[in-house]
């Protein structure tokens, strides 16, 4: 998947030691970096067993999907050594998603490439930061934030409360601040466009929240959902930006009836999706790319999620809750 992957783990106001370690994962096309506070030797241990989980996770998937190793099963396939019908349940579960995934879009995501190659790349990421989000789960932990490549999964606060308050009462979770995911500007890579807030309950910093919320210059609504209410929406966990700013034009339009026929330029060179897991946002991040326009529209209309949009000549299209261009 060639994937750069970090884990953020934080640690309860009050601990004893605030340091943090950063150490390489995962090794082939996927790099990685784990971050987390220590202290005491059992934060220590979970750090060391979440890293591990994270780790199998994405070089797992990697070796059996992954197109440029000759000897996994994607290849296998594409060099038809293997039929569909052959390969393992995990294959033809994944292709039956995609192909799920291309009704539901009209056609704008698909796991086949215009050469008739099978390619599930694109659903794969998101599955397997999925994945990697019940295992963390599966340990205990509540609070961290996932990020591969740009697109992240989120769990709990970045500065989550103690269940027990002073008084030996119970605390509970309520005004955890949600996380706060960058999204970069594809002109300049070294600034960015706005944060968006994931996972929390439902909160941010107010100051942010200002900032999230306020119109700003170039910013344009989505016609389809520009009178959709806040309030009542599903909670966003997962942010994927899906573009050409750092790949090139490497998503394809096959499927997509365009004005005029034949191949086009996308319509978008970055596309951010936040929604509440992380396959329906890089899916239809993905979607929107390649279909443009109308598959913008058709997203914004079938789906509780919100869209940051960046156009050719930078103007910028959101869902309302999306307006917070200068937020970082």
């Amino acid at each position: 998947m060639g994937t750069v992957v970090s884990l953020t783990i934080p640690v309860q106001a009050g601990a004893a030691d605030a340091g943090s370690a950063v150490r390489p994962v995962l090794s082939g096309h996927t790099d990685a970096g784990s971050t987390a506070a220590h202290d005491a030797q059992a934060v220590v241990d979970r750090l060391e067993a979440a890293t591990a989980v994270v780790e199998d996770q994405f070089a797992g998937l990697d070796a059996q999907f992954s197109l440029y190793k000759p000897t996994s099963e994607a290849s296998r396939i594409a060099r038809g050594e293997l039929s569909l019908m052959e390969a393992s349940p995990l294959m033809r579960d994944l292709y039956a998603d995609a192909i799920r995934w291309r009704r539901r879009t009209d056609g704008a995501f698909t796991p086949e490439r215009p050469d008739g190659l099978l390619d599930l790349s694109g659903l794969v990421k998101g599955y397997a930061i999925a994945e990697a989000g019940r295992s963390l789960a599966a340990l205990g932990l509540t609070d961290w934030c996932l990020n591969a490549g740009g697109d992240v999964l989120v769990s709990g606060s970045p500065a989550p409360r103690p269940p027990i308050s002073r008084d030996g009462g119970p605390r509970g979770g309520a005004g955890a601040s949600a996380w706060l995911a960058g999204i970069v500007d594809p002109a300049d890579r070294r600034t960015l466009l706005g944060a968006y807030p994931l996972g929390g309950t439902g909160t941010a910093p107010d100051s942010v929240m200002d900032a999230v919320m306020g119109a700003a210059p170039g910013m344009g609504t989505s016609p389809a959902v520009s009178g959709r209410a806040l309030s009542g929406r599903a909670p966003r966990l997962a942010l994927a930006t899906s573009g050409s700013a750092e790949r090139g034009d490497h998503i394809w339009t096959v499927g997509i009836r365009r004005a005029g026929g034949g191949a086009q330029r996308p319509d978008f060179v970055q596309v951010s999706v936040a929604a509440s897991d992380v396959v329906t946002a890089d899916v239809l991040a993905t979607a929107i790319v390649a279909g443009g326009r109308a598959t913008l529209d058709t997203v914004t209309a079938r789906w509780d999620v919100d869209v940051l949009v960046v156009t050719h000549d930078g103007a910028l299209l959101a869902t309302p809750g999306f307006r917070a261009p200068s937020a970082a």
